[in-house]
């Protein structure tokens, strides 16, 4: 669709603020001035990675896909624009124009005008699409990406897995990130020089910890055994973007046989003893493109999602990652609300969508509000090995928010500082509403 005017803002200039709230867990989300530049795409694959494809911002405009809240900054109350539900979601613009703010979407809004300020609007705004059902607390995990990224081994998981024990972590799951499998989309085959994932999971479950698994289950990299021998379980002319030095294709959950395929998947991974589903580059399954049966984006992500859960079983934990925000409401126990962490500070290209450290706490901050009312945030992982920078900052960042408690360094490589700062933070979340 294309755009129509369908409001417009008077505002005081010097004090009026613009909530951008971005498309999935990894799109740069917070409140920004009038004569501010939000972050905008460094490169057209990570606007498809990060960003929502197909909807490049015009400069000078603020955009905001299925929220865009305006504080005018002269007493009055916050204007939204937003999504009517998670099933279709717009995208919403505000543009200067002599004084005031003219704001434009591309599909049906609901506009309200809230008192107190911006931070009680955006908790109002989410109370109005909470699922309606409570978030218990979750124990914090220990996660292999930030240690060993996709070179992880059966012995790194075992290893960490004695030496939280040994220095009373606290850990109570263990996730088996990327780095198992021998393709994107190849997730029961594993990685020549992995190991055992059945052993890996056994001697997890065996102390009492449950354990979990990293998949994308929308994504087909080029590489993979089921690109090549199933072209037909794959959405026409959808490209997912360049990862893993390799095109993404996108998995059609509407085909019948893919469909079978992706709930055997995780059926086979709650035989073997998995019951957490780190589910990530989700944003895959609401790419346009041809499908076997004819339901929209955000339709087929949906019923994708469904389909996780039924081969996962009802009991288990779906925990969402560059996902859709609006459209995984009610479907996801865990969402990550941020782009990734990194060791470093800054971003490369300068663009905070990628891994650094003050993109995730920018964002994860800018959404902490989402907290218990749509489902457990996740800030990502605890680092503080002493190479990370800043990483009195990063602890903080994660100490002060109620979401996931998650350590992804190897353990050994702890120094005192690193280990009694992981002991402390690594906690329950909370399950009051932040």
């Amino acid at each position: 669709m294309s755009f129509a005017d369908i409001g417009e803002v008077a505002c005081a200039p010097e004090k009026a603020r613009v909530f951008e709230h971005g498309w999935q867990s990894w799109s740069p989300t917070g409140a920004y001035r009038l004569d501010d530049t939000p972050p905008r795409p460094a490169d057209g694959n990570i606007q498809t990675l990060c960003y929502r494809p197909g909807t490049p911002v015009p400069a000078g405009s603020f955009q905001g896909e299925g929220l865009l809240a305006v504080d005018p900054g002269d007493g009055g109350p916050v204007e939204l624009w937003s999504a009517p539900g998670p099933l279709a979601v717009p995208s919403i613009r505000a543009r200067p124009v002599d004084g005031r703010l003219v704001i434009s979407a591309d599909g049906p809004v609901r506009h309200e005008r809230v008192e107190g300020g911006l931070d009680r609007a955006l908790r109002h705004w989410a109370d109005s699409l909470a699922p309606g059902r409570a978030f218990p607390a979750v124990p914090p995990m220990w996660c292999t990406w930030y240690g060993y990224f996709d070179k992880v081994t059966e012995a790194d998981v075992l290893e960490n897995l004695a030496l939280a024990a040994e220095h009373e972590l606290g850990a109570d799951m263990f996730l088996i990130d990327d780095g198992y499998e021998a393709g994107i989309g190849d997730w029961l085959d594993p990685r020549p020089g992995f190991g055992s994932l059945e052993r890996a999971v056994g001697e997890i479950t065996a102390t009492g910890a449950r354990a979990g698994i990293w998949t994308a289950p929308f994504l087909a990299g080029h590489d993979s055994r089921l690109f090549r021998e199933h072209p037909d379980w794959l959405v026409g002319g959808a490209h997912a973007g360049h990862m893993w030095d390799q095109d993404l294709a996108v998995l059609d959950v509407t085909h019948p046989d893919a469909a079978a395929y992706l709930v055997g998947v995780f059926a086979r991974f709650a035989e073997i003893g998995i019951s957490h589903f780190k589910l990530d580059y989700l944003y895959a399954g609401a790419l346009a493109g041809r499908r076997h049966a004819g339901l929209d984006p955000i339709a087929a992500y949906r019923r994708g999602l469904e389909l996780v859960r039924e081969g996962a079983g009802p009991d288990a934990t779906l925990h969402g990652c560059g996902a859709p925000m609006l459209p995984s409401i009610g479907l996801v126990d865990i969402m990550r609300v941020s782009p990734d962490i990194a060791p470093t500070l800054h971003p490369r290209k300068g663009d905070i969508s990628q891994p650094s450290q003050l993109g995730a706490r920018l964002t994860g901050a800018a959404r902490e509000f989402l907290h218990a009312r749509w489902w457990v945030n996740d800030p990502d992982c605890l680092i503080v090995r002493p190479e990370v920078e800043a990483r009195e900052e990063w602890a903080a960042h994660v100490g002060a928010t109620g979401g996931l408690r998650g350590s992804s360094d190897p353990i050994a490589a702890l120094d005192a500082w690193g280990l009694e700062t992981t002991r402390r933070i690594m906690r329950p979340t909370s399950t009051e509403p932040s």
